[in-house]
């Protein structure tokens, strides 16, 4: 399953973050890297971009950045 599959207050852990080295790199430079517990606050009318919570800060994520992440649902 994927970051951007996830509903509106769900938890999950990341697995893995893919894509291309550039994208790949700068989501582990913000802090998207496995491991991690994240939670989903809020997703825009239309679907794109949505907001997760993660280590105490939110994090606002296109969904196409979103769908580069694989996430095991807790």
């Amino acid at each position: 399953m994927t970051l951007d599959e996830l509903k509106i207050g769900q938890k999950a852990i990341i697995k893995s973050t893919g894509g291309e080295p550039a994208i790949r790199r700068r989501l582990l430079d913000i802090g998207l890297i496995p491991k991690t517990t994240v939670f989903i606050r809020k997703v825009a009318p239309l679907g794109d971009p949505i907001e997760i919570n993660l280590r105490g800060f939110e994090l606002t994520l296109r969904k196409d950045d979103a769908n580069k992440i694989e996430v095991e649902v807790i």
